[in-house]
């Protein structure tokens, strides 16, 4: 009896070190982690672009008349989950379909958690203005250049301020942050470029000697920071937080132009969908597009507006939801307004 005893405590040792490797974060008592070199990628929260979000408009438009929208213009997210046990990873594949995606692709090795983090939050913001400069440019609506910030010792260091508007480069109208940035990289270091401004509602101009750019000496650097704004008194603020990374621009963009414009973009339909955006309105890829679909369909969209790049991929999760296929905004509206009719329409087939 005792032999039989010592031999069921010795067989059970290896299954309760199993649990501990399992269910344990460390090894109790040292520093040793336990936690898998995996994140857990599924589908994440949607947001209605044309809705609220703790009692603000997702999409804040000031001083301009807005016209009545209804249905859904969903934006989708990703969800990523990391510092799992294997337990844990292995849970989150079995049991929820996550993608389990190397912890490089999610926090690469030359960066923090926190840089990370930084980088989606800047680049969340990019995809605003992008986002607002598309939809501006879709109504032919005007829009101006706004200095963010300069770089130090840097030949606009001295010359422009934080919130100064940019009207104008060696006596060329420039609108937009790109056409600046075209006209400064036509130039060479140490040629000159004189810049018409707006400070405070006074207009002034100031040339400055360009100087070489920090990584590439061949190419001029003005060194100033730009974002695209509406102009003649027009305002848009985006009202969600921690959300990161560009992918919203497209549904942020498409929300601007349905308050703006008369009609409903959506029908009256549950829209949900992806892309990221750019001044000229193009759409671009994103990634985890299957969880993001996933989570359309958890939310009950019955549409789906996917970047042209993801398609392939996009196509196997078409299942009890209209995937279309769009490439820029003109694109997605025509896309919306066809499908809306019951006319033919481009899917990811």
């Amino acid at each position: 009896m005792n032999r039989q005893l010592r031999t069921i405590a010795l067989g059970a040792v290896p299954l309760v070190l199993l649990s501990c490797l399992v269910t344990f974060d460390r090894i109790p008592g040292t520093d040793i982690s336990l936690t898998v070199p995996y994140a857990a990628e599924g589908p994440g929260p949607t947001f209605n672009t044309l809705g609220e979000y703790d009692g603000e408009p997702v999409v804040d438009i000031q001083g301009a008349d807005l016209d009545e929208t209804s249905g859904n213009l969903n934006m989708t997210t990703v969800s990523v989950r990391s510092n799992m046990t294997l337990l844990q990873a292995m849970t989150r594949w079995l049991l929820y379909g996550d993608t389990l995606v190397p912890i490089e692709q999610i926090f690469p090795q030359d960066q923090t958690e926190e840089e990370v983090n930084q980088a989606n939050e800047e680049a969340f913001s990019v995809s605003e203005a992008s986002a607002t400069i598309a939809a501006m440019n879709y109504l032919e609506l005007p829009v101006s250049t706004r200095v963010a910030q300069t770089t130090d010792a840097s030949p606009a260091k001295d010359v422009l301020q934080e919130g100064d508007i940019i009207l104008s480069v060696d006596g060329e109208d420039k609108t937009s942050p790109s056409q600046v940035r075209d006209a400064v990289q036509a130039k060479k270091p140490g040629d000159e470029l004189t810049i018409g401004y707006e400070r405070e509602g006074i207009k002034q101009e100031a040339t400055v000697t360009l100087a070489a750019h920090p990584h590439d000496d061949s190419v001029a650097f003005l060194g100033v920071s730009m974002e695209a704004i509406p102009a003649g008194g027009i305002s848009v603020n985006y009202n969600l937080e921690d959300v990161g990374g560009p992918s919203a621009g497209m549904m942020f963009s498409l929300a601007v132009i349905d308050k703006l414009s008369p009609g409903e973009l959506t029908g009256g339909k549950f829209v949900a969908g992806t892309g990221t955006i750019d001044d000229e309105g193009t759409v671009g890829p994103i990634g985890g597009i299957t969880h993001k679909i996933q989570a359309a369909k958890d939310a009950g969209a019955e549409v789906f507006l996917a970047p042209a790049d993801n398609c392939a991929e996009a196509a196997s999760e078409d299942d009890g939801i209209t995937v279309l296929k769009v490439t820029s905004i003109d694109d997605a509206i025509s896309q919306l307004e066809a499908y809306s009719a019951g006319k033919d329409v481009v899917t990811c087939d």
